[in-house]
């Protein structure tokens, strides 16, 4: 059984535990932290848009479509389906002379409420465009192109199907996931994800290491080296377009820069990269609590760097409101966690 991780208190007593596992890892593969078990396969979801990335600069197509920092961020991103997000997405596509009837990610309303309300009031309907995948499948629909061109056919229809399995696409990030976690996917389980991508159930030390990769290029081809790190640094020239406003991974990049690397995944998912630290990181809350994987990184995130940043403590420690904007409890490290990070503040 996985320790305990996070404690929610309401007052000065716990009212929520939140168990899970961690993993630190440097591109060796050599453990700096383990808690729980790290070795038990899970969905990373969308905390691994990094990896499922790379392709799109490994291959030539972002340097071929003129790709910008925003669309690339976009690329990693799973963003609020703001107007900036949206036009980025669609502004992918036109390069390719295409629309949004090429994504196959499925139509998503926006998670930011005033952006939702603002539509509903207006009469719009949300299109694949305001999904939070839309950046992502926008790139994947850029390789399928570059690769009609070296076939000869048509870009439209090369593209078609994309997110199965066996479609060219999806096998080149099929294989950056291989070279990046060290784990054959082809024989890992597998399930659909919400945006309709094949995703595999992989160990925290495996999302571990290749978070270590990427941050640092050691272990990986020339290929994918460069294309982290050019992922990496459009990410934190265009941190908005990773998630939008007041989220985490913005903020994060915001404050951090090229020095931090951190993407959230569903159901309590979190992964990233610390390149001048060399290390590589991965979490699962097991009950799936964003909230909770959020205070779970933000602890790690001040061990590990040894900050007391305002920004990082704000999470880790997230202050609860109830609707009358009354102090009512807080989130806080629990002991497993904090003493497994203990060595890492010294």
């Amino acid at each position: 059984m996985n320790p305990t991780l996070i404690e929610v208190l309401r007052g000065s007593t716990v009212e929520s535990r939140h168990a899970g596992a961690l993993a630190i890892v440097d591109a060796s593969g050599s453990v700096h932290t383990a808690l729980g078990d790290i070795d038990r396969p899970i969905f990373p979801r969308s905390a691994v848009k990094l990896l499922q990335a790379l392709p799109l600069v490994a291959s030539g197509a972002a340097e071929t479509f003129g790709l910008t920092d925003a669309e690339l961020s976009l690329a990693c991103a799973s963003h609020s389906g703001e107007p900036e997000h949206v036009a980025t997405a669609a502004g992918v596509l036109a390069k390719l002379g295409l629309d949004a009837s090429a994504l196959e990610c499925g139509t998503q309303w926006p998670s930011r409420e005033p952006v939702l309300r603002g539509m509903v009031a207006r009469g719009e309907m949300a299109t694949p465009l305001h999904n939070n995948c839309s950046g992502k499948h926008s790139g994947f629909v850029c390789v399928a192109c570059l690769m009609a061109r070296s076939a000869g056919a048509e870009p439209a229809e090369f593209a078609r199907g994309y997110v199965a399995a066996e479609h060219q696409v999806m096998r080149e990030v099929s294989a950056a996931l291989s070279a990046t976690t060290a784990v054959d996917v082809e024989r890992a389980p597998r399930g659909t994800d919400g945006c309709s991508i094949p995703t595999f159930a992989l160990p925290l030390r495996s999302l571990a290491l290749a978070f270590a990769r990427c941050g640092t290029g050691q272990g990986l081809s020339d290929g994918h080296a460069k294309a982290a790190r050019r992922l990496r640094q459009a990410a934190a020239a265009a941190p908005f377009m990773v998630g939008g406003t007041d989220r985490f991974d913005t903020r994060v990049l915001q404050a951090y820069g090229e020095r931090v690397f951190c993407k959230i995944g569903a159901e309590g998912v979190y992964c990233a990269a610390l390149p001048e630290l060399g290390l590589g990181i991965a979490l699962k809350v097991d009950d799936g609590a964003a909230r909770a994987a959020e205070a779970a990184f933000a602890a790690v995130a001040q061990a590990l760097l040894k900050t007391e940043d305002e920004l990082l403590r704000g999470y880790s420690h997230l202050q609860l409101r109830n609707w009358r904007g009354i102090d009512v409890g807080s989130l806080r490290p629990a002991t497993a966690l904090s003493q497994a990070l203990a060595p890492a503040t010294r």
